[in-house]
């Protein structure tokens, strides 16, 4: 029985980042850490009453969400000021909306788990329909009916709520705010979770205008002098110490990495500025960003006539080869581990950025133009959940440590992360189609690449950013093609040389349970195969002298 494939879709080069931010740490005193608290918890609160008054008009048109950013932006005005107002209820507008996306996916998943379990409970437990497959037992099956009523209920849920438009929104995060029922489990104090939760809802962010002075009125930073100047809400103006209620760091101020283009873009445009707090360190940063003018992505055929460095991401490491323009791997394959498992965010992404500037120096001593990845997310295995039934498993321990792994793998992250970084360096990135690349890779691969005197002992993995590298520079998985058929005498001898056959193996390297399959036949012995001694001449036997051999030769 044939067993159709699913369509694999065209590589292509990925688009550079549209903007830029940059992060620095500031350098406050005791008077200095006060003004900003006063700034922000006044700014956060009218950022609160903002969002909650949104939240409450639920779904509007375009002119409906105009007129209603007006007025609120009228009233944000007389206790802050006209631009405070306008970064506030920006902020409000871009929360909602997101809000109501990941409201709209949220109704997709469900629907996407109750389909999957609609089309299995038809199927009698333990049996089989066509290449559905049924629950393997009654309590199962009894299970999954149970289940597919909950689903229900929470879908209807969901579509009520989008029926009706409000949406919800915790300033600071949900995440954070559950903690606070369960202060053990997340290693927090009563009062270290309050730090947190009162910094999160801290509002410092001056959106950039292009005709003012150093890009921004609301937030100022003067990249000759160094200073950084804040304007003051109008309830905080008596904490001044600069004209106009504005109040001026009294320490230097210094972007260490690429200030020479923050600087620029403050002289020349529009710059926006957000001041954070990490209470942990009891530190406080500023980013600044701005839009850049789109690049237009190289040709990928152009990057096709240089090697190419593929890219397999997995959980705990990444695995890496360059690949050449005609298809080969190059040089030994380079493993590079990116251990994130129970990091916080901040030690995760600096894991993931140390991680891709290795991938970054490793493109460019190997000479190539480009980066491959797969194009992955995990969609359908985020979406179905549990409820997901293919080759994955999907229930028991195994299926919990699969999903658990999924929700581990920075997918999203490391996309961005590399694009980002990849521009600044000069770098392309193609994403593949993730099809097969494992399967094949070890099919066709991982054999070949084991017989090879390398230090570095290939992979599964490995196999598999090989396919990655050959399918963005336009070849089959296959090794080499323009063999001859197997019925042939010269089907040994073939039309173009390959690599020798690929062992049956698991993506980890570990050989199949195959059945013993029958030894190859060869036309002529082999040369340490001991040879017959000859037979004498006279030790031969004679043509025999009765009528029946006369007979016979007739």
């Amino acid at each position: 029985m044939s067993v159709s494939l699913r369509p694999v879709a065209a590589p292509f080069v990925a688009a550079a980042p549209a903007g830029t931010r940059v992060r620095t740490r500031l350098r406050v005193s005791g008077q200095d850490e006060a003004v900003l608290r006063a700034a922000g918890a006044h700014l956060g609160s009218l950022a609160g009453r903002d969002l909650a008054a949104r939240c409450a008009q639920g779904r509007l048109d375009a002119k409906g969400k105009a007129a209603s950013r007006v007025r609120r932006k009228r009233a944000l005005t007389a206790e802050s000021s006209s631009r405070w107002a306008g970064a506030i209820t920006r902020t409000t507008e871009d929360q909602v909306r997101l809000a109501g996306q990941n409201l709209r996916a949220g109704a997709s998943g469900l629907g996407a788990r109750i389909r999957r379990i609609e089309v299995r409970l038809p199927v009698p437990a333990g049996g089989k329909a066509g290449r559905v497959r049924g629950y393997a037992n009654g309590a199962e099956r009894h299970a999954k009916m149970v289940r597919l009523q909950v689903l229900r209920a929470r879908l209807a849920g969901v579509e009520r709520r989008l029926e009706a438009g409000p949406v919800r929104v915790v300033r600071g995060g949900k995440a954070l705010l559950r903690k606070r029922g369960n202060l053990a489990a997340a290693g927090l104090t009563q009062a270290q979770w309050r730090a947190e939760w009162e910094a999160a809802r801290l509002f410092l962010t001056a959106d950039g205008e292009k005709d003012k002075a150093w890009g921004n009125e609301t937030i100022r930073w003067n990249p000759d002098e160094g200073w950084l100047e804040i304007r003051l809400p109008a309830p905080l103006a008596h904490l001044a110490n600069r004209p106009h209620g504005r109040y001026r760091l009294p320490g230097p101020v210094a972007f260490a990495y690429r200030g020479d283009e923050v600087a620029a873009q403050a002289a020349s445009g529009a710059i926006r500025y957000d001041i954070s707090c990490d209470p942990a360190r009891r530190r406080w940063y500023i980013d600044a960003s701005w839009r850049t003018s789109p690049v237009p992505a190289p040709a990928l055929e152009d990057l096709r006539q240089a090697p190419v460095l593929a890219v397999d991401l997995n959980h705990g490491h990444l695995a890496a080869w360059a690949v050449t323009p005609d298809g080969n791997p190059a040089g030994p394959p380079v493993t590079i581990p990116v251990v994130l498992a129970g990091l916080p965010a901040s030690q995760r992404d600096g894991r993931l950025r140390a991680a891709i500037s290795a991938v970054i120096g490793l493109a460019r001593q190997r000479g190539c133009r480009a980066v491959v990845i797969e194009d992955l997310d995990f969609a359908d295995a985020r979406e179905q959940g549990r409820e997901r039934h293919a080759s994955r498993p999907s229930r028991g321990a195994r299926g919990h440590r699969y999903r658990a792994l999924v929700s581990g793998l920075p997918t999203g992250r490391f996309r961005d992360r590399l694009v980002q970084m990849a521009a600044n360096a000069g770098l392309a990135v193609i994403a593949v189609d993730p099809a097969y690349t494992s399967r094949w890779g070890a099919e066709h691969w991982l054999g070949p690449l084991r017989e090879r005197v390398s230090p570095v002992p290939a992979s599964g993995h490995h196999a598999a950013a090989v396919v990655i590298g050959r399918r963005a520079l336009g070849h089959r998985a296959r090794r080499r093609a323009g063999v001859t058929g197997g019925g042939r005498r010269i089907s040994r001898r073939r039309a173009a040389p390959r690599a020798p056959a690929a062992t049956r193996a698991t993506r980890d390297g570990r050989p199949r349970q195959a059945p013993r399959q029958p030894p190859r036949w060869r036309k002529t012995a082999t040369a340490a195969r001991t040879r017959p001694p000859d037979q004498a001449a006279q030790d031969r036997p004679g043509p025999p002298t009765s009528q029946d051999h006369i007979l016979l030769v007739q």
